[in-house]
């Protein structure tokens, strides 16, 4: 069936908030198979949504709305909405009384404005709001159906699984599955050519897709049934494993920092952080993750030298010799790290983030990345090759990735590979 998605509220089109509701519709709308051909996004003007509402209509099966189901005056899509299917609104009892529950629990007076919510279409499939006060529903008139879904991601996705996922099930043949195949520290170029001919299958397909320092290939097939679309997709998940090797960190994980938490646990090893460059974000993305408490006990944000050398234990002629920015200094705040916090492995980062430099001749994105059990170490110099007066986020982010995936292939490296940590300190 065509769908398309209307997305409701003024500050939506003012860039006050990230339209995160339309990335979740269309992930969720195709895995049911439903072709979402349109999106649009329209302020709280009512005549300007009528018009959104009946062209849409025009084309497609559902239309799928959220925002504008509030208490207050400029709130309209649900009113607008039941004069496109020329529907009277009623009172929804059952939603009435779970608003003024709502109410009670917080021991809040409810405003009379919030009666307003319980109103719905005559007729209309009613979902229940179980994180908000206002309900949605689904209308239908001449094969035609609009649901309204509540602006706040935390009520809206809820809504959506609990009762809109069942309501549009029906109206679908097929499904459609995805997985993605998520690697790092080859090019999305590099990652393609080594895919080849799987580039060109029709059922499942594989695409290529980059991201900040990472790409994935993300495998889609479309079947009567989930078993169906599983068996399609798993044997070329595996042949893409096979053909990447150790560039391959995960399967439809959330991040590096998912796929670390996961191999430490199973690894039964604990890590810390030494961070400069990145100012915590590596230990931030590591807690990120449910359970990381297990495996993460400790980060340190050296950002100053004294820091560097009074918590970490970095010699000062080696700062002084060879700079802050350096594999000297990345692989000493490493073992300082092991050292202090008694964690398995340690994880550090240096680097020039930019803006502006160091005040030296080294670019803007050289960073130093170390990792050591106390003894063996492994170290990574990046250069980000970004410079420009918005790269600080960029080099940040990428740092921390490039850091965590530096923890994963020293876990999963060969020990007799290894170099001594300190033979390799004193050479300096």
């Amino acid at each position: 069936m065509k769908c398309e998605l209307v997305f409701v509220g003024t500050e939506l089109l003012l860039g006050d908030i990230l339209n995160t509701n339309a990335q979740y519709l269309s992930k969720r709308l195709a895995a049911l198979g439903f072709d979402v051909l349109f999106q649009c996004v329209v302020g709280d003007n009512p005549e300007r949504l009528k018009a959104v509402l009946e062209e849409g209509l025009e084309r497609s099966d559902i239309i799928i709305t959220t925002g504008g189901l509030g208490p207050t005056k400029d709130d309209l899509t649900k009113e607008v909405c039941a004069e496109v299917f020329s529907l009277p609104l009623e009172m929804h009892e059952e939603s009435l009384c779970r608003i003024h529950d709502y109410f009670k629990e917080k021991n809040i007076s409810m405003p009379k404005s919030n009666e307003k919510q319980a109103l719905m279409p005559k007729g209309s499939v009613v979902f229940k709001n179980t994180n908000g006060t206002a309900p949605g529903c689904a209308m239908e008139k001449d094969g035609k159906r609009i649901i309204i879904l509540p602006g706040p991601p935390r009520e809206m996705c809820e809504m959506f699984e609990n009762c809109v996922l069942p309501y549009l099930s029906r109206f679908s043949d097929h499904v459609i599955i995805s997985h993605s195949v998520r690697t790092f520290g080859i090019g999305e170029s590099m990652m393609a050519e080594r895919a080849g001919d799987l580039l060109d299958m029709q059922n499942p397909t594989v695409a290529p897709y980059a991201k900040s320092g990472e790409a994935l290939l993300r495998v889609t097939a479309k079947a009567t049934t989930a078993q169906e679309a599983e068996k399609l997709i798993a044997p070329v998940v595996e042949e893409i494993k096979n053909r990447l090797g150790s560039f391959v960190y995960g399967v439809d994980c959330s991040g590096p920092e998912e796929n670390i938490v996961a191999l430490l646990k199973e690894k039964g090893l604990t890590l810390a952080t030494a961070e400069s460059c990145t100012g915590g974000l590596i230990g931030k993305r590591i807690t990120d993750i449910s359970g990381a408490s297990s495996v993460f006990g400790c980060g340190i944000i050296s950002y100053s030298n004294e820091v560097k050398k009074s918590v970490l234990g970095v010699k000062e002629e080696l700062l002084e010799k060879y700079g802050a920015v350096s594999e000297a200094v990345a692989a000493s705040m490493a073992l300082g790290a092991v050292k202090c916090s008694g964690a398995d492995l340690a994880v550090s980062v240096t680097g020039i983030a930019g803006p502006n430099s160091d005040g030296t001749d080294k670019p803007v994105g050289l960073v130093y990345i170390a990792v050591t059990d106390g003894s063996s170490f492994r170290i990574k110099k990046l250069l980000t090759g970004h410079s420009e007066k918005s790269c600080r986020e960029y080099n940040r982010t990428v740092s921390a990735s490039t850091a965590l995936n530096e923890v994963r292939l020293f876990i999963l490296e060969s020990e007799n590979n290894r170099k001594d940590i300190n033979a390799f300190i004193n050479s300096f």
